[in-house]
């Protein structure tokens, strides 16, 4: 009997009890909703990242304890990285005005991470823990959103020194 060079993927990795929640919170982001009369599917994700700053936050927020849940049980080094890029792209791309809340619509990173992971497990190489990895991405999200919050500061503070300093403009 020949050997398969890859065994066939589950139907689903709902079948491990440890993991079922990541797919309905995937589902809930990327495509929880269809949109009538077409099979055009979307989430929380893009309608939250209407909000400016909050929504795009609160998304990749979600999306970095996906993550993390997912490195927990046992997801390997490489997966996360890729999982990371998608959330990375996602973020950066979805912070965008305009053109960030239309991708947000078609790039569906928690799913696409989702599949990753059902892959790997497929594979049969879901074992360890990453918690090395874990702590380096959560200083890599940290600094960014250090970097974020001073970038804001900075720009608030120009903005209010430009008002202040228009004398046509003050009450």
């Amino acid at each position: 009997m020949p050997l398969l060079a890859h065994p066939p993927a589950p139907a689903t990795s709902a079948a491990d009890e440890r993991l079922r929640w990541v797919e309905r919170i995937a589902r809930l982001m990327d495509s929880q909703f269809r949109l009538p009369g077409t099979r055009f599917r979307f989430g929380l994700d893009p309608l939250l990242g209407l909000v400016p700053i909050v929504g795009d936050l609160s998304t990749t927020a979600v999306s970095v304890a996906l993550l993390l849940t997912m490195l927990r049980h046992g997801a390997s080094g490489a997966v996360v990285v890729r999982m990371a890029l998608n959330i990375l792209l996602d973020t950066v791309v979805g912070a965008i005005p305009i053109l960030g809340n239309l991708f947000d619509f078609a790039y569906k990173s928690n799913e696409r991470n989702v599949a990753l992971l059902r892959r790997h497990y497929a594979e049969g190489r879901h074992s360890g823990s990453g918690k090395g990895l874990i702590a380096l991405i959560l200083i890599a999200f940290l600094a960014l959103a250090g970097l974020v919050a001073w970038g804001s500061v900075v720009l608030l503070s120009w903005v209010w020194q430009y008002f202040a300093a228009q004398p046509g403009l003050s009450a």
